[in-house]
């Protein structure tokens, strides 16, 4: 949701409190437009990401609630790209869009960011993302690191369409980070750089 993490996924590079370097895409062109856009799911935090030291953020397009989010408008190979480096695959590839964009899901294997899901649609282009092939309530909620969790607050901000009481919010009460977060310890996320121990609380 940060635009200056998605730039290292598309120009190359490791981003700030990350411990993995991204080569980028083959286009390297940042995205024709960044909104806000809010989905109906929910978003959690589950797993360990060695790149993160910390919970991965997730979503569950099935369960009861909104994602606060941001649509980036990238091209389709761009997409591609974006998504096999999360998958830790080398960008470069094809992958089959088609069945998400049809049927609203793809599953293109059994790791955690190997699920296409398409929610909806945007000024007539479709709506893509990816996401774990596991529910919500199949896997134990994991504390995110402070570097993670600030970049999907700042995020969230930069977009405009919400203030910082209401993002703060929304991140505290995201399994995962409910009861490990509070709303003040997210908050002060966005004022100190300095990054805070998983689960920080105040």
């Amino acid at each position: 949701m940060h635009l200056d993490r998605l730039a290292h996924y598309i120009a190359g590079g490791r981003p700030p409190g990350a411990a993995r370097s991204y080569p980028g895409c083959r286009d390297r062109r940042p995205p024709v437009a960044s909104v806000p856009v809010e989905l109906r799911g929910a978003l959690y935090f589950a797993t360990r990401s060695p790149v993160w030291r910390g919970g991965r953020a997730f979503y569950d397009p099935e369960a009861e609630g909104r994602v606060l989010a941001r649509a980036h408008l990238v091209s389709a190979e761009q997409f591609t790209d974006i998504a096999a480096q999360e998958m830790y695959r080398e960008p470069g590839g094809e992958l089959d869009l088609g069945e998400a964009v049809r049927a609203g899901r793809s599953v293109l294997g059994a790791g955690r960011y190997e699920t296409l899901i398409c929610p909806g649609s945007l000024d007539g282009r479709p709506v893509l993302t990816f996401t774990a092939p596991w529910r919500m309530h199949e896997v134990a909620p994991t504390a995110p690191s402070a570097a993670y969790l600030r970049h999907l607050a700042q995020g969230l901000l930069e977009a405009g369409a919400w203030d910082v009481d209401t993002v703060t919010a929304y991140l505290a009460a995201c399994p995962g980070t409910a009861g490990l977060w509070t709303e003040r310890a997210v908050a002060e996320l966005l004022r100190d750089d300095t990054d805070r121990p998983n689960g920080a609380s105040a």
